[in-house]
C-alpha cells in the first residue's frame, strides 16, 4: 500500500496546473457534503445536471455557506431522467458548462474531506471532469454515510440484514426528510445523517 504522503506527492507531480495545488492541502477543520444530479446512473454515460454542496463545521451545517449550480449537459435530459430529478431541458439550458461548474466546486471544497450518501458514484462522475481539468482525480478523503450507518447498526445487531435505503437512514437517525432528488437538499440530508452518526460515535 502506498503511504498517503507519497500519494499526495505523486498527485502534485501529475497536476496540470499548480493553481489547483490547494486541493492537496488537507483541511480537516470542516467537511463538505456533496451531491450531484445526473442524466444517468451509469457513470460512463452520466452527465452533470446540478451540483449541491454544503460545509459542515463541528456539529453545525453551515447553510449560509452552501453551493448550488445548474449544469448544461451536452445531450438533452431524457424523460425518464426528468421524472426523477425534475430538471427539464429548459431548466438547465442556461446552466454553466460542466468545466466551469466543476472548477467552481473545486474552489468551494478545497482540501476538505467529502461526505455523501453513495458518494462513490458522485465522485466517479465528477472525476470525469476533474481529471480533464487538473490531471488528477479528487484527492479529498471520502466519508460514506451509508458505510458509517452500517457500522452503527451491525454493532447493535450483529449478523442482521442492514437496510441502507436513504428513507431508512433518515427515519432511523431521526433527521428531517427534505424533498429528494434536489442536489442541495440531498447534500444537506447527507450532512445531517453524518452529524447524527457522529453524535452516536460513528463520525
Amino acid at each position: 500500500m502506498i503511504p498517503a504522503a507519497m500519494k499526495r506527492q505523486l498527485a502534485r507531480w501529475r497536476l496540470k496546473d499548480p493553481a489547483f495545488a490547494y486541493l492537496l492541502d488537507t483541511d480537516d477543520s470542516e467537511v463538505v457534503s456533496v451531491d450531484c444530479e445526473t442524466t444517468s446512473l451509469n457513470v460512463k454515460e452520466a452527465e452533470l445536471l446540478s451540483i449541491g454542496a454544503v460545509k459542515i463545521r463541528g456539529q453545525r451545517i453551515l447553510s449560509s455557506e452552501s453551493f448550488y449550480l445548474l449544469v448544461k449537459p451536452e445531450r438533452r435530459p431524457e424523460a425518464g431522467s426528468v421524472k426523477i430529478h425534475g430538471l427539464r431541458p429548459r431548466d438547465v439550458s442556461d446552466g454553466l458548462s460542466p468545466r466551469e461548474a466543476v472548477s467552481q466546486l473545486l474552489a468551494f471544497i478545497g482540501g476538505r474531506p467529502l461526505v455523501g450518501y453513495y458518494l462513490e458514484y458522485d465522485v466517479a462522475v465528477l472525476n470525469k471532469y476533474v481529471r480533464d481539468i487538473t490531471g488528477i482525480g479528487l484527492p479529498n478523503r471520502q466519508i460514506e454515510v451509508s458505510g458509517r450507518f452500517y457500522d452503527y447498526k451491525i454493532r447493535q445487531q450483529p449478523d442482521s440484514h442492514i437496510d441502507l435505503r436513504l428513507a431508512t437512514l433518515v427515519d432511523e437517525l431521526g433527521v428531517p426528510a427534505l424533498p429528494r432528488h434536489d442536489a442541495l437538499n440531498d447534500a444537506i440530508t447527507a450532512g445531517m445523517m453524518y452529524l447524527a452518526l457522529k453524535k452516536r460515535g460513528f463520525g
